[in-house]
């Protein structure tokens, strides 16, 4: 018994384990929650509280976060949390793009301030790409240029993708400082530092992190890719939930790529950079040629090799089985194809431009029963003489000289940048993009040296977001269900995971053999064989019980014991039977066996 309730109880969790993994949207705990709620409550400002009228009894108010304004505290060279409601700060691009159509080349896509259109948080607002098709570019000055020095670097902003995303980017640039930067005249050839966030077409799921490196001996720049991230990025461009994209770059070399507040890419921009920061040392001679003679052939044909005399050439690889007989019932004058007799030519059919008709063929019907149809040829099997063309045998080379490769020069181009995270300095933030996606919500810019100062402004802006999100976000059934409908194939998973051990904890807990003492029991009550004793706690109770027994007896009437004796006299042999039944109906567990 013990055994089966330890299966069902591991049953029970088995079951439970299934239906958290088989439903994809996963609710947020609880507790996380609750602590994102408080911590934004704490740093809001105290604000005044209406009673609302009493309501009639309903289900609970869905838990709110109140909206309140980030305001950056401590140095910071960028922020922008667009809940003026304008654009004032930022400038939009009147340029048009190079080496295109002049229909399209205007930087034309409109920008708007606004909250989302599914917003969870009343009050919050963003800056929205609102056009399909379109080149869009806007940009703002920085209270300051940022410096590459001694300090880090953090750049974060966020972006929601509210109808999705199906070929387009939103990635901001930092924009170089230049004495020639006009932000009316931001275009894609407008010089930037780094160029940072998500970027999607089709199925390629990108985050960018590409900076420009000043060659120190050409002076030209070049763009260095990071390398791409080892995690999946696909839920972040379609759940449709504000993302906080975050780049820490730091004095030494190495960077940092987050989403949410979670790392997921980081290296060093001396190793994990494509194309390398420094050029090889040596480069391979674009002079140098192979020789003529130079032979790299590992194997050649053995020269001594002669081919066998009996070596036929010209074998057929096939030939007709000699001992394959014709099956019987093969119909030779039937052919296998016959015209469709139901066919007729089309009333259209001009024989002098399309020939004479001939209806279609199909497979004759003759031929379904019948082992074949026409000629019968016998079937072709593999030649067993068959060699095929004589060919001498392969050996070692013994003028193998090995691959030839150039010989090695010193790279006239070498540098050798130690510190390439001294980028040129720049002093403004731009969006230059181009989407088939509309409604493309970005907020909360941010760019600062002081990573603790960035983390309080995305707990006071992002973190609200997700606070508001998670207060909103369905139960674990409804969650369960809209994801069934979006992929139906879960409905299998769902009842496999609760009909599966259900009926598995049946078969356990509730069949199965009888237990000894009752199979025992029953074995008795047919035979009327003696039954041993099993356990001494038994024997004490039975003990007990044959006590209880005499006792109530004892404290039967006269009377009753006077009929019970004449009743006794008059059944004769049978008393001995009848007070023992009595016994046995008193006391249960303290029955013996009686003899016929």
């Amino acid at each position: 018994m013990e055994l089966k309730m330890r299966l069902c109880v591991a049953l029970l969790s088995l079951s439970l384990c299934l239906g958290l993994m088989g439903h994809v949207r996963a609710q947020e705990e609880a507790d996380d929650v609750e602590m994102d709620v408080e911590d934004a409550i704490d740093d809001m400002r105290e604000e005044d509280v209406e009673e609302e009228e009493e309501k009639a009894p309903g289900p609970p108010p869905v838990a709110t976060v109140t909206y309140r304004a980030p305001e950056p505290m401590g140095e910071h060279y960028f922020a922008e949390s667009f809940d003026k409601g304008t654009l004032q700060g930022w400038v939009l691009s009147q340029a048009k793009k190079d080496g295109i159509d002049e229909e399209i080349a205007k930087y034309d896509g409109k920008w708007e301030v606004e909250e989302m259109k599914d917003t969870k948080l009343p009050g919050d607002k963003g800056l929205v790409l609102k056009s399909k098709a379109k080149h869009h570019a806007i940009s703002a000055l920085l209270l300051r240029p940022f410096t590459f020095d001694t300090k880090p670097l953090i750049v974060q902003y966020e972006v929601n993708f509210q109808t999705g995303i199906d070929c387009g980017g939103a990635y901001v640039k930092l924009l170089a400082q230049t004495p020639d930067l006009d932000l009316e005249e931001f275009v894609d050839k407008t010089p930037y530092t780094i160029m940072f966030g998500p970027d999607k077409c089709g199925e390629d799921y990108k985050l960018h992190f590409i900076f420009r490196h000043k060659n120190p001996k050409t002076g030209e720049f070049e763009e260095k890719h990071a390398k791409k991230p080892d995690a999946d990025l696909r839920t972040y461009y379609t759940d449709k939930k504000t993302h906080l994209y975050t780049l820490v770059l730091n004095p030494d070399n190495s960077f940092e790529i987050l989403i949410d507040q979670t790392v997921v890419n980081s290296g060093n921009l001396l190793n994990d950079m494509t194309p390398p920061i420094n050029p090889p040392a040596e480069i391979e001679d674009p002079d140098d040629h192979k020789p003529e003679d130079w032979d790299e052939r590992p194997k050649i044909q053995d020269p001594d090799s002669v081919k066998p005399e009996d070596w036929d050439e010209d074998a057929p690889a096939k030939i007709p089985d000699e001992d394959a007989v014709k099956p019987d019932g093969w119909l030779d004058e039937e052919p296998e194809y016959i015209g469709d007799p139901d066919a007729l030519k089309p009333e259209d059919w001009d024989e002098d431009m399309d020939g004479e008709w001939e209806a279609p063929q199909i497979p004759n019907p003759i031929c379904e029963t019948a082992p074949g149809c026409g000629p019968w040829e016998r079937p072709m099997i593999d030649n067993p003489n068959y060699k095929g063309k004589w060919k001498p045998p392969m050996i070692d080379n013994p003028n193998y000289q090995g691959v030839w490769k150039p010989r090695k020069i010193p790279n006239p181009d070498f540098f050798e940048d130690l510190h390439p995270f001294r980028m040129t300095p720049f002093s403004a933030v731009g969006l230059e993009l181009w989407s088939m996606s509309s409604d493309i919500f970005f907020d909360n810019f941010f760019v600062t040296s002081d990573r603790t100062v960035a983390e309080r402004w995305a707990a006071d802006g992002w973190g609200l977001k997700k606070a508001a999100e998670g207060a909103a976000e369905p139960g674990l059934v409804n969650q369960m269900i809209t994801a069934a409908e979006e992929r139906p194939w879960l409905w299998i998973v769902y009842v496999l995971t609760v009909a599966l051990p259900l009926v598995l904890i049946i078969v356990f807990c509730c069949t199965g053999k009888k237990s000894p003492a009752s199979t025992s029991a029953a074995e008795y009550k047919k035979t009327d064989a003696p039954q041993p004793d099993v356990k001494e706690e038994a024997e004490d109770e039975e003990a007990k019980e044959e006590e209880s027994a005499k006792k109530s007896e004892e404290e039967d009437s006269p009377g009753e014991a006077e009929d019970a004796a004449g009743s006794d006299n008059k059944d004769g042999d049978t008393s001995n039977e009848k007070s023992e039944d009595d016994i046995l109906r008193r006391s249960p567990r303290n029955r013996k066996p009686r003899k016929d």
